[in-house]
């Protein structure tokens, strides 16, 4: 993916549209909400910002994951959740408002942690300093393909909230049919790493979502939280943006490689999402 109009214009023109749909599914009240479920909202954050990356960065370790896979998983970590997890919340009856309040607030957040967290892994599994790679133009840049665009949807929200609700659907299928056709595009330039390295990228990937999933679970628990908001978490950190995450990769830092363990994640993550709704739906006949 070579080509720098594609990677440097089109890919973030194209980002930016999808987090103007995020906006577009958000208003104030997601933002006040937070400080009504503090407990919650703090034990959401603690999974997605902390013990998400610790736990990515565990799994690249014990397996011995190749530089490119490793750091790509690590990239993949350290974005938020994305729309994606908000719809799986809707379709499973968990916590909507608070699924979509940690969207909204990790995609804050991370415009600080996300660099923080590549370079580190940089630096750690190439085991040279990253002196190339710009912590301040990759936060201006989150900022501009991020909150920006988010903010513009919100206002529209505000100003125009009958057609901005009649929009989201298309932004939703949008942001999946984009991720897919990145998807293949990735798979096929780097299909030569891809055959070799295979087996095990899919194995750390789907251990990934498994554990992560399990994870949000197992917070709430030990936050004594509501099993509807177990579900939520299980749903939020289990589920990536794997689309930012790979068009950091090929636009920021300028390696496909280190897309390719998102674009396997984006595909992997609807198996956790899938096993955990299915399980609560069983265990949870209240909730049908």
């Amino acid at each position: 993916m070579q080509d720098t109009i594609i990677t440097q214009v089109l890919l973030p023109v194209i980002l930016g549209i999808i987090m103007l749909g995020m906006g577009l599914s958000l208003v104030k009240d997601d933002f006040v909400r937070l400080a009504k479920v503090p407990k919650s909202v703090i034990a959401g954050l603690t999974g997605q910002l902390i013990l998400l990356p610790l736990l990515a960065f565990a799994l690249v370790t014990a397996f011995s994951a190749p530089i490119e896979i490793a750091i790509g998983v690590m990239i993949l970590a350290a974005c938020p959740g994305g729309t994606t997890s908000n719809l799986i919340s809707h379709i499973a009856r968990a916590n909507l408002a608070l699924s979509v309040s940690l969207t909204a607030i990790t995609t804050v957040i991370c415009v600080i942690t996300t660099p923080l967290l590549i370079k580190f892994s940089i630096d750690h599994f190439t085991q040279t300093d990253a002196t190339d790679f710009s912590l301040i133009g990759i936060s201006v840049n989150l900022i501009v393909l991020l909150l920006v665009p988010i903010t513009i949807g919100m206002v529209l929200r505000h100003l125009y909230s009958k057609a901005a609700r009649r929009a989201e659907p298309f932004f939703r299928h949008f942001s999946t049919i984009f991720m897919l056709m990145l998807i293949a595009l990735i798979s096929y330039q780097e299909r030569e790493m891809l055959q070799d390295s295979f087996p095990d990228v899919f194995f750390i990937t789907f251990s990934l979502n498994m554990c992560a999933t399990i994870m949000g679970i197992l917070i709430a628990r030990a936050c004594s939280l509501s099993k509807k908001d177990g579900l939520t978490l299980g749903i939020e950190i289990g589920t990536q943006n794997a689309t930012m995450a790979m068009l950091i990769a090929i636009t920021f830092i300028e390696n496909s490689a280190y897309s390719i363990a998102a674009g396997i994640y984006g595909i992997t993550m609807y198996l956790g999402a899938f096993l955990l709704v299915a399980y609560h739906k069983l265990t949870s006949p209240a909730s049908a």
